[in-house]
């Protein structure tokens, strides 16, 4: 019996755009997956305080992933609460399942930077977006630890999208419309709460 392959990608997703859902959704269809998770971040620990209560920033995955039937959100980082360790994440993912953990390119550079970094590499397969025709540089300690493993990265041929988290906060404040950043019902959701209109300063993505 084949294993079930679940993609997940992990963010603040404050809030959470277009790109996180045509980036999980381009892992859904290239990698063959049954299903990709939203994993959103209770604290990340490379990341200043968030703009949206942890509860909200639940209830926006949870729209977004509305929009496709290959998505689905797992709280699991948000239940444990404190910082947010990719670690944590993965040595708690039940059996049965092939993981491959969806990442950019920018995080696979500084991905030997992270707690345990070689552990996580047991747990799941690496899946990069890269903009098509471009190779993947793989950082040298990650490349010896992958084939130690036999494991390969999977590369998710993605045109990186122009938009980002600060600009869509940075849009709120100056009360500029958002739904081409944003899926419909997440915007409908941060004009009902009235998000981001309390936090003028710009926050990374």
């Amino acid at each position: 019996m084949d294993l079930k392959r679940v993609g997940l990608l992990g963010g603040s997703f404050d809030p959470i755009h277009k790109a996180h859902v045509a980036l999980a959704v381009a892992a859904f269809e290239q990698l063959q997956l049954d299903q990709v998770q939203l994993l959103p971040a209770a604290q990340p620990w490379q990341r200043d305080p968030l703009g949206a209560s942890t509860q909200d920033r639940l209830t926006m995955a949870e729209l977004a992933a509305q929009s496709h039937p290959g998505l689905q959100v797992n709280p699991v980082e948000i239940e444990r609460g404190g910082p947010t360790y990719t670690i944590d994440t993965v040595r708690n993912l039940p059996a049965g399942s092939r993981y491959f953990w969806i990442l950019g390119s920018d995080q696979l550079h500084n991905f030997c930077s992270w707690n345990d970094w070689q552990e996580i590499l047991e747990y799941v397969e690496l899946a990069v977006a890269q903009r098509p025709g471009n190779s993947l540089e793989t950082p040298p300690a990650l490349q010896q630890e992958l084939s130690r493993l036999q494991r390969r990265l999977h590369q998710i041929d993605f045109v990186p999208m122009d938009v980002s988290a600060t600009e869509i906060r940075e849009r709120v404040q100056r009360g500029d419309n958002i739904t081409a950043l944003v899926p419909e019902k997440v915007a409908q959701y941060i004009d009902k709460k009235r998000l981001y209109l309390s936090h003028p300063q710009a926050r990374p993505v």
